[in-house]
């Protein structure tokens, strides 16, 4: 199973997306903003094609993604939040795009191990975007 994040809109701390599943749309996204020099907790993951795997969560207690393999990063996930003060790096993802944040994250989470789970040793995410800067 293929997944597409689309970064799209870029605020102060965060940049909003689009995830899709094989083409269709699944949720919207929030994550830390790119930067050209990592700063610990608060940069996004560089764009980019990874391998993705269902493990167990240490700090979540339950199954999650987990991308893998990004250079300079460890653990990222795809979980649940709702600003970018629930990155630390990671992938959020919600129901609901509002100004800065996402909404309705755990139901958004929840349908998507729904889907992916079953095709958990096979997943990609690509990530990708050309987005819009706003104040």
């Amino acid at each position: 199973m293929n997944l597409s994040l689309i970064r799209k809109y870029e605020f102060k701390n965060c940049v909003l997306g689009e995830l899709y599943l094989d083409g269709g749309f699944e949720c919207f996204t929030l994550e830390d903003v790119e930067r050209l020099e990592k700063v610990a907790g608060k940069t996004a993951i560089p764009r980019g094609t990874y391998k993705m795997i269902i493990d167990y969560s240490n700090r979540f207690k339950r199954l999650m993604p987990h991308i893998l393999d990004v250079p300079g990063f460890e653990g990222i996930r795809i979980h649940p939040g709702n600003t970018e003060a629930d990155t630390e790096g990671c992938i959020l993802v919600g129901k609901e795009r509002l100004s800065a944040m996402i909404g309705h994250s755990r139901e958004a989470f929840n349908e998507l191990m729904l889907k992916i789970f079953p095709e958990r040793d096979n997943l990609h995410i690509e990530i990708t975007g050309r987005y819009h800067v706003w104040t």
